[in-house]
């Protein structure tokens, strides 16, 4: 006798499916390294310094950046963000237009609201970097 939770239930069949096999696979992988690694014959000092293409390390690992750095980077993800907003209005503007001409007026407002963020931070100079 089938329920409606077979029914639900089938969708999830190739999902878990493909989960056994990742994990069958990975967990494989993990054993026959195991098996087939060698450990090393000497512990030497040299082994645990630093190497990165043969060149000396010079100075301190511990460099300050300028808070400008993270202004920039903060203020490209809140753009990114919104901009990320503008494709599902696309996608239904088509559609949406005949009806109202509410989300053409909604879509307006908001890129009024980014244009004069943009300005905002643009009179401030967080975009000078000097």
């Amino acid at each position: 006798m089938s329920t409606s939770l077979d029914h639900v239930y089938h969708g999830y069949l190739p999902i878990l499916l493909v989960l056994v096999i990742a994990i069958t696979i990975g967990g494989v992988l993990l054993l026959i390294n195991h098996l087939l690694a060698k450990a090393p014959l000497e512990v030497t000092p040299k082994k645990y310094e630093v190497y990165e293409c043969g060149v000396e390390p010079e100075g301190s690992a511990r460099q300050q950046f300028s808070v400008k750095y993270y202004l920039v980077g903060i203020i490209f993800l809140i753009f990114d963000v919104e901009v990320v907003f503008l494709y599902p209005w696309t996608i239904i503007f088509k559609d949406s237009i005949k009806d109202s001409y509410v989300i053409l007026a909604q879509m307006i407002m908001f890129s009024f609201l980014l244009i004069g963020g943009y300005l905002y931070l643009r009179m401030r100079g967080a975009f000078d970097w000097e």
